[in-house]
């Protein structure tokens, strides 16, 4: 359990000069060559792999942080002194027992008796997190890798029905000659000088704030090398090309983005894949075009079909043809459903077909056809169409 300012009381029984290997009374300086050697030897990069000494090397990290700055160490002394006379843990249900007094009420009373707010975060908060500016660099955490995108164009036919694609992709990665130390292969790191192996240096913003940001000696390593890799230039990164199968799942839409999880570009220090996200392009169809989860269709008729009724057959996606019933009278532009024929919903089932008429209108007719249309012409003659036109239009 932690108090509200991030103090966790079992850091009050954690000896950290034992950690370190110096006596409690040991010099500032005897205190940084203790702690430089033991990050040295036990650093993850110069074991990767080996979890005993990443421990280690995080224990002396947090220890260091404490007994290597001398205000956070002459706290840290008093409140193992305070520790060690009795005080315990009964304000957070440590060693000492149950609920109230004991520690919490201890620190409490000597910060209120000094003048402060009270409590045990008021004492010790910018000791142990809360709010201070610097915290513990506990080695080189794992990270996610990166997420990657990408596009496929596939065909109408394989959006309806799914497909698996290839994908050649090319990722951040780290550095194949270095392994991602940025050092040139052969040659032995040691402690960054500028942020003395904390990975990140304070910076002020103004007035009594300041933030960590990553140190521009190391890029937050820790470790520096006196010769660069030749490849990366002591970035440590790199790229790596592959080759991956990929599922596109049946109903897919024009600009629709897949993710693939675990795709991605590889994790650092042991952590996780990022993800794939693949925008899918999809090729027009000659006949077919998509609405949703119903698939379109455009159906030439002639006029004759269209005036005095018709049956006929049209075409479906994958299918045996289907046959309308066009009625008689049926104007240009009309739509009919056929269900069942369409695209593939997330369900298992499927959208419908939707054919729109299209009234043909021939471009040259021959002697006797003419004869046929005048004939209807002058049948008509006495029923114009744009009459009502006329009129709505005043």
């Amino acid at each position: 359990m932690a108090t509200t300012d991030g103090f966790k009381p079992e850091w009050a029984q954690k000896d950290f000069y034992a950690v370190l290997g110096v006596s409690k009374d040991a010099p500032a300086a005897d205190i940084k060559k203790a702690y430089k050697r033991l990050a040295r030897d036990n650093h993850p990069d110069t074991h990767p792999g080996d979890d005993e000494r990443l421990e280690t090397f995080k224990a002396v990290a947090e220890a260091y942080d404490v007994v290597g700055d001398a205000d956070k160490r002459a706290k840290y002394d008093e409140m193992r002194r305070l520790y060690g006379s009795g005080g315990g843990f009964t304000g957070f249900g440590g060693p000492g027992g149950g609920g109230g007094g004991g520690f919490n009420d201890l620190f409490g009373d000597r910060a209120r008796g000094a003048g402060g707010s009270g409590g045990l975060g008021d004492m010790f908060g910018d000791l142990f997190g809360g709010g201070g500016p610097r915290r513990t660099q506990q080695g080189r955490r794992a990270a996610k890798g990166h997420d990657v995108e990408t596009t496929a164009t596939i065909s109408f036919l394989d959006a309806l029905d799914g497909v698996t694609i290839s994908l050649r992709l090319t990722s951040d990665a780290a550095c194949p000659t270095c392994s991602g130390t940025g050092g040139k292969p052969g040659t032995k790191p040691h402690i960054c000088p500028e942020c003395e192996g904390a990975g990140y240096v304070v910076a002020g913003v103004g007035g009594a704030f300041s933030i960590n940001e990553t140190c521009p000696g190391c890029g937050g390593r820790q470790l520096v090398y006196d010769a660069k890799c030749p490849s990366c230039r002591g970035s440590g990164r790199g790229t790596s090309a592959r080759t991956i199968q990929a599922r596109i799942p049946a109903g897919v839409k024009d600009g629709q983005r897949i993710r693939l999880r675990g795709k991605g570009a590889a994790g650092e220090q042991g952590g996780p894949a990022g993800d794939l996200y693949v925008t899918v392009k999809v090729s027009p169809h000659r006949v077919f075009a998509r609405s949703g989860d119903n698939l379109t269709l455009d159906v030439p008729v002639s006029f004759d079909e269209a005036a005095l009724g018709a049956e006929i057959k049209v075409p479906t996606l994958g299918g045996a043809p289907v046959t309308l019933r066009i009625p008689p009278g049926t104007p240009n532009g009309r739509t009919f459903r056929v269900r069942g024929r369409g695209a593939p919903k997330a369900d298992g089932t499927k959208g419908d077909l939707l054919a729109t008429v299209e009234v043909h209108v021939p471009a040259v007719l021959d002697p006797a056809a003419r004869e046929a249309v005048e004939a209807y012409r002058a049948a008509t003659a006495g029923k114009p169409l744009r009459a009502g036109l006329f009129e709505d239009a005043r």
